[in-house]
């Protein structure tokens, strides 16, 4: 691991390498440095090609060829990302609330970047649609793989659900979080329902399950039906019956996740077979949960940068991830996030990916004007 104990000469040199390396995508020959830093006192060709050597050797720079320049490791790329993050221009935790949060994102960036995420939110009705938006911006702002994973049904609670008859014996149920998202699947019943149970059965749950944890009213229906089951038999039999069919389940493997940009990566400089490899792991829905699941703490405003997803998969090792939880009011809405290859613009993507997590309640809650 390398040694982060650097000087200052050493760290400002490496910074400059790295947004070197950022903007052309070459490796950094030690006269193009000397051009960077042309008239600065101390840096002289002579010290800069020395302190590219130190900086070789603590593992923060590799020489892909023998006669070309140096390129940054991803220890590198997590120094500068640390840099960043530490100096204050990037302010993050819990000691600020969200809506600071979202105002010092939003100062943060560009006038026409705010005014693109902005406008690529008009419309959006609901959870499920920010999260698929998410994942198009985030593509799109980051040439890279926009992510947006939804939280986990047990997580949910349940602000309101309705029943409407369809046929005989299919009925759609559609189920309404307190985080915003909107659910709906249609139930095929053992037994007829009439529209009037169906009304009973919806304010029943509605009444007495407003606000309780989605995967803890199955067993309390359970439990009451033990209880009561003279008094209120019928009532209670049709709730079950609904609820045993599906009304208040969720896919409790794979949460709802959208993903955008595969073709991005495709058009990176990435050699073919590490390209295969890459995408097989990026196209396993459960690998990415569990990704952003590892990373990124629904409980925190924070956003993560991870540089290097080699623990994910070898072929992933020059692959940075961007991710921050989205919010509405209390309850963990889900993730947004981006992958993308270690060279990007990491000031304004990590600003980007914070004001897009900051947006979700402004926009689930009063819409964007």
């Amino acid at each position: 691991m390398p040694d982060t104990r650097i000087s200052p000469r050493e760290r400002l040199v490496l910074t400059a390498i790295v947004e070197l390396y950022i903007a052309t995508g070459e490796a950094v020959a030690s006269q193009a440095l000397a051009r960077f830093f042309a008239n600065r006192e101390g840096l002289s060709s002579a010290t800069l090609r020395n302190v590219m050597a130190q900086l070789g050797d603590a593992g923060f720079l590799e020489q892909p060829h023998t006669s070309a320049g140096r390129v940054p490791t991803a220890a590198a790329f997590r120094f500068y990302v640390e840099q960043i993050l530490q100096t204050g221009r990037i302010v993050t935790g819990s000691a600020v609330d969200a809506a600071e949060t979202l105002e010092q994102a939003r100062s943060a960036l560009s006038e026409a970047r705010r005014g693109q995420i902005e406008e690529s939110f008009t419309g959006v009705s609901g959870a499920n649609d920010y999260l698929e938006r998410t994942s198009h911006v985030l593509a799109l702002i980051s040439r890279g793989l926009g992510v947006a994973l939804a939280s986990s049904t047990s997580a949910q609670i349940l602000e309101h659900i309705h029943f409407s008859r369809l046929a005989t014996g299919r009925v759609l149920a559609v189920l309404v979080t307190q985080a915003g998202a909107v659910q709906d699947r249609v139930l095929v019943l053992d037994r007829e329902l009439s529209h009037d149970d169906l009304e009973v059965a919806a304010r029943y749950l509605n009444e007495n399950f407003r606000g309780w944890p989605i995967d803890r009213i199955r067993a309390e229906i359970d439990r009451r039906m033990d209880a009561e089951r003279e008094a209120y038999h019928r009532l209670l039999a049709s709730v079950e019956e609904l609820c045993r069919k599906g009304a208040l389940a969720g896919d409790e493997s794979i949460p709802p996740i959208f993903v955008d940009g595969i073709a991005n990566l495709i058009d990176a400089e990435i050699d073919r077979e590490r390209l295969r490899q890459m995408l097989l792991a990026l196209e396993a829905k459960q690998r990415l949960v569990e990704l952003l699941n590892a990373y990124v703490d629904g409980r925190q405003q924070e956003v993560r940068v991870v540089v290097g997803l080699d623990a994910a998969s070898p072929a992933m090792q020059d692959l940075v991830l961007i991710g921050a939880p989205a919010r509405l009011g209390g309850a963990n809405l889900g993730t947004v996030a981006v992958i993308a290859p270690t060279r990007i613009q990491y000031q304004e993507l990590i600003q980007s990916v914070r004001y897009i997590a900051g947006l979700s309640g402004r926009i689930l809650e009063t819409g964007l004007e």
